[in-house]
């Protein structure tokens, strides 16, 4: 490979340092996963969603634990069938099939789906750099419109929660019927509290953790509002009993890390 086509292919992948919310933006502008956002997301997801790399090391060992490899692929292998919903540049499914998840390259389908078109194309050429021995399909579509085939499990990591609440239920009562028996659901989500005064506690150390990141106050309050009515949240409460309702004989949270929340989900 030439040096000009070397330095090519490390631009095509560079992450930039996140500056979406530097400068004041109108009020009516709303937040959106585009080309803008695609460019930093690495670096906005490092620098404000605490402990989101805690949550991608853990799902190899989930996997470990509970893939059956009860399906079989196109050349006949059997595999276990993972689905990572919302994708975005499919840090989980790269957590999954990296040298530390412990799977061998035949071991996992997995089919990772996002509806941001920005999103999967950076999303193929990544995994296809990366991972290229590894049966990972990148779909582009909305998770409340796909057909989901039999699987052992799935992970919907921050993503629910940009669906209308209405929706919800729908999407997951899907993915309960998709599992097999002793399948799981990773579901990782920002929350609220039921409690006022909890609830303002922990979003004020949030917004702390963002400054200790070094995001500003113009930053903080931009996005804040370009994510009011996108992403909506729920309690904890209402996600278990929203789990529950669907048909999951058990649930739990197994992480928290100030409003955010990891829970998992056994069929």
């Amino acid at each position: 490979m030439n040096d000009a086509k070397s330095n090519q292919d490390q631009s095509s992948h560079e992450t930039l340092f996140d500056t979406v919310f530097t400068t004041p933006l109108d009020r009516a502008a709303r937040f959106s996963f585009d080309e803008q956002v695609v460019a930093c997301f690495p670096d906005m997801i490092r620098r404000s969603v605490p402990g989101y790399g805690q949550v991608l090391a853990m799902l190899p060992i989930f996997a470990q634990r509970h893939c059956q490899f009860g399906q079989t692929n196109a050349e006949g292998h059997r595999v276990s069938r993972i689905y990572d919903l919302g994708c975005s540049l499919g840090g989980a499914s790269m957590a999954l099939v990296s040298a530390s998840g412990g799977f061998d390259a035949n071991d996992l389908q997995i089919k990772a789906v996002d509806i941001s078109p920005a999103m999967t194309d950076k999303a193929k050429a990544l995994l296809a750099d990366n991972y290229p021995e590894h049966d990972i399909e990148v779909i582009t579509a909305d998770i409340r419109e796909i057909d989901f085939a039999p699987c052992d499990m799935v992970v919907l990591n921050l993503t629910l929660q940009f669906l209308p609440p209405e929706d919800r239920y729908r999407v997951l009562a899907n993915i309960y019927d998709a599992l097999n028996d002793g399948g799981i659901l990773v579901l990782t989500e920002k929350t609220h509290s039921g409690d006022e005064q909890d609830d303002a506690w922990l979003v004020e150390r949030y917004y702390d953790f963002k400054r200790a990141n070094g995001y500003s106050e113009l930053e903080i309050s931009g996005k804040r509002n370009a994510l009011e009515n996108v992403l909506i949240t729920d309690t904890l409460a209402q996600h278990h009993e929203r789990l529950a309702q669907v048909g999951f004989s058990r649930t739990l949270t197994w992480f928290q890390f100030l409003n955010f929340a990891s829970m998992i989900a056994f069929k």
